[in-house]
Order: structure tokens, then sequence, then C-alpha cells
């Protein structure tokens, strides 16, 4: 951490050293896995993620679920959030409008190694979906009586329900991880990238590039108490090389984080970011600027 006497949170550092200090930077969720994300200034946090966060998603015939690895056009559906819907808009395509609150068949699909109920949002959407994706396609909706948790190998005697993510409540990415990465892009000729590409649900200012990695808690100065515990470096494919404007493809981003982001906990899988679940804070409401203390992993 930085010692500079300018910096309050370095202050802070200094007089407790076990503790780290942050804020809030930006706040996203993913309404339909693997689409644009939407950036909010405040979110409700529940047991299982961010309100809404990856509470739709995109699956084949046979149930599998598909994302922008196999369908980088997918970058391109972006979400706005409304009161009582989502309205989904994408290059060439009138708006999809879904009913938060409304669903039609029951369906059974596949998340990874996860075999999970959801509800079928029917012919529109699924039409919407394989026209511009060019395949055919179903929206699904989670189904909130079911939990779905986390790995037990991360999350130990904890039970961490999240909805259609990868397998965890909530992501968390440092704001100067990004910006140590872009240092390192720029370096050799290429153009820097956004936070988006990374599909955080929450970016820490006031952090040391990574300092995410060493925090075993995250506490949120928020209106109800909030404890997030970080379990999981986040293992990364190829998404964060899709450019979210055009859905252009490449390896430079990932060619450029296997030179210093190769993880000894993921067997030298190249990390960025940490899963986090959500140990107290159901229903509290997050918002951009609020204060967090991590405390730091000397594990």
């Amino acid at each position: 951490m930085s010692t500079s006497s300018t910096d309050p949170a370095a202050d802070n550092a200094a007089a407790d050293p076990t503790r780290a200090h942050a804020r809030i930077a930006r706040l996203f969720v993913y309404p339909v896995k693997s689409c644009a994300g939407v950036e909010l200034t405040e979110a409700v946090l529940t047991e299982a993620g961010l309100d809404l966060d990856r509470a739709w998603m995109v699956v084949d015939e046979q149930g599998e679920f598909v994302s922008q690895r196999q369908l980088p056009r997918m970058a391109l559906i972006k979400a706005q959030l409304k009161l009582h819907e989502v309205v989904l808009r994408a290059p060439g395509m009138l708006a999809l409008h879904l009913q938060i609150d409304t669903v039609e068949q029951p369906a059974t699909v596949r998340i990874w190694d996860d075999e999970v109920p959801a509800y079928d949002m029917g012919p529109v959407a699924a039409q919407w979906f394989s026209d511009f994706l060019g395949q055919r396609l179903r929206l699904v909706r989670f189904d909130p009586e079911h939990r779905r948790l986390s790995d037990r190998r991360w999350t130990g005697d904890v039970e961490a329900p999240n909805a259609f993510t990868d397998g965890f409540p909530v992501l968390v990415v440092g704001q100067a991880s990004l910006d140590a990465l872009n240092e390192k892009l720029v370096a050799h000729g290429h153009d820097p990238v956004g936070i988006e590409r990374f599909r955080p649900n929450i970016v820490l200012a006031g952090l040391d590039a990574h300092d995410e990695d060493r925090l075993a808690q995250l506490r949120v100065d928020a209106d109800a108490p909030v404890l997030l515990q970080p379990v999981k470096p986040c293992s990364r494919c190829t998404i964060p090389d899709v450019d979210p404007a055009t859905a252009a493809t490449g390896t430079v981003v990932a060619d450029t984080l296997q030179t210093y982001r190769r993880s000894e906990r993921l067997d030298g899988a190249i990390a960025f970011g940490m899963n986090a679940i959500v140990r107290e804070g159901d229903g509290a409401v997050l918002k951009v600027g609020q204060a967090v203390v991590g405390v730091w992993d000397f594990g």
C-alpha cells in the first residue's frame, strides 16, 4: 500500500496495518448472463449477489448455457433496467421487453456441472435471441426458489447461493489492477481496455494493484451491516479479449495477463479479480462512494 501522508486511506492503513481502506468506485449487474452489463449508482445486495444479476440466461436446444466464449456477439446485447421490466436492445433489432415478474413454462437447464430448474421466457424471446445470434436459442429465468450453491471446496462450511453466475455471488476487482494491466498493454503498443471486459460487480478504488487477492474479508459502510468474503481468484477465459463495443475478438489481453497473472491457487490458470460470497448484508443497499474496510489475509 502507498504510504503518502496526503492519502487518507494510506494514513488509515499505516495506523492499522491489518486493515486496507477503499471505496466502491463502480457497480455493475448483468441481467442476462454474458450480455452487456448495466452500470448503477446503487444496487440491492442479496445473499445470492446483486439484485437481478445473472437472473436470465441464454441456452441452446439442449438446455446448455451459451456465452461470449462461443457467441461473442452477445456482448452487443445491452440491457436497461426499469421498474417492472428489463429492456434488451441489439444492433438491427427491435427492443425486447422482459417483465421482471413474468415467466412461462418450467424448464431444466445446465450451467457448467449444475443442472438447475428455470423458467422459459417464451417464443418471442427465443426468436429474438435466435435471430440476433444466428442459431436456435432460448432465454430462461432462474428459479428463485432453487438454491444453487457455490463450490464448497472454496466456501468451506458456508452455503453461498448464486443465480446464473459462473459460480459465486459477487466478483470484486480493484481499479488499480486494471490500471496496471493497461500500463503493460500501452507499453507494448496496444490500446488500453475498460473494466467492462472483466465483468465485475464491485470495482474498488484506493487499493494497490491486486490487493483484492490478499483480503480475507470486506466490510462495506452501507445502510445495514455488509460483510463480503473473497474466497476464490477469478480464473479468466477468452471473454476479456472480446471488445464490448464491437464484439471483435483477439488474444492481446490474455497474452499479457499470462506473463504475470498465473495463479498457483488455480494450478497456473490466469486470475484477475476475486470471487466473493455474502456473509452479511442480505437486503442492504450498496452505493458508489461507500467506504470499504478490508482485513488482510495473512494465512
